[in-house]
């Protein structure tokens, strides 16, 4: 193997690693902090002060991450084809 095949390799083999660590992460920590209320599972109303319950996390802060959608989509559909 030539140093250019195994610089012309590098960016797929980073890549893969990085996908193998997101995996990873979802598998330990499925969720993660809600973007559209910061993790607080509370909104302020755009014209009043008060707050409320944030719709995306239901008021928990707390959100499935992509990478955990697909993992139980995979799951799902295994099943599904070994029943």
């Amino acid at each position: 193997m030539t140093p250019r095949d195994l610089l012309a390799a590098l960016p797929c083999l980073a890549l893969a690693l990085a996908t193998l660590g997101y995996l990873a992460v979802c598998v330990v920590a499925p969720f993660g902090r809600c973007g559209t209320c910061d993790g607080t599972g509370r909104k302020r109303s755009p014209l009043t002060r008060a707050g409320r319950e944030c719709r995306r996390c239901a008021g928990t802060g707390l959100r499935l991450r992509v990478g955990r959608h697909v993992i139980n989509h995979i799951k799902d559909e295994y099943e599904a084809g070994n029943r």
